[in-house]
């Protein structure tokens, strides 16, 4: 680490020491947030490689700061399932960048789509950091925005900082209470129902209960398991099996 943290600038070393000091998910949000600032980008995304039966990005996702109908939208398009994004990232473990509007002059109408889709939210080019925790689990942690591609030393720096992330993130899983450890049977219906794709209102109708009791079991359900929103406590709730 220390011969890492000398190739870093000055001014960038504190940001690397800081992760450490992180003690929650929302921390590391919160961080994720600065350095997109930093860097003049627009988002990040961090997930775990999906299995072959993982057809969905939220099923995936761990953390990100993506707006919520963009993730949708990507999701209700399958997009996920024919990414090559996804394909190298399962054949290679080396940072690369990706300019949609590039792809999309090479490719196809669903390219185009994807196009359309990342630059209505200034998206369009991203830059990919494959990483894995102690326990070999593969994941990736990216950045997102409209800016030109990174430089090499902006690449170096963001890559430390990913892998740095993600190794947080596992070390605070390990520390944390079980996952699901004081949710209701309440809270584990809203979110199985929240999983199979209905709405607040939807779940209201067939639990019987009022909207607003619904949406408070939720939000109390998100805390319970230190995620940033719904659709994250949804993604974590089936993967630790809580839910399926």
């Amino acid at each position: 680490m220390e011969e890492q943290e000398k190739r870093l600038p000055e001014e960038k070393l504190p940001l690397l020491k800081s992760v450490s000091t992180l003690a929650t998910q929302y921390d590391i949000v919160r961080f994720l947030k600065k350095i997109t600032e930093i860097y003049r980008l627009r988002a990040f995304l961090v997930t775990r490689i999906p299995g072959a039966t993982n057809h969905t990005l939220q099923s995936t996702s761990v953390i990100s700061s993506w707006p919520a109908d963009l993730m949708s939208r990507y999701d209700q398009a399958s997009m996920m399932g024919s990414s090559a994004v996804l394909h190298r990232l399962r054949g290679s473990t080396i940072p690369f960048t990706v300019d949609l509007e590039e792809r999309a002059r090479a490719g196809g109408a669903r390219d185009a789509d994807a196009v359309a889709l990342f630059k209505a939210h200034n998206m369009e080019r991203f830059a990919v950091f494959p990483v894995s925790d102690p326990e070999g689990q593969r994941g990736t942690v990216s950045f997102y925005g409209s800016r030109d591609v990174l430089s090499e030393q902006e690449t170096l720096e963001l890559s430390m900082i990913s892998i740095h992330v993600f190794d947080r993130l596992y070390q605070i899983g390990r520390s944390a209470q079980k996952p699901g450890e004081g949710l209701t049977e309440r809270e584990i219906d809203c979110l199985n129902w929240t999983a199979a794709g209905k709405t607040s209102a939807e779940i209201s109708e067939i639990l019987g209960l009022s909207e607003h009791t619904v949406n408070h079991y939720l939000n109390r359900a998100t805390r319970k398991l230190d995620t940033v929103n719904r659709t994250q406590a949804v993604a974590k709730a089936l993967r630790t099996g809580i839910i399926s």
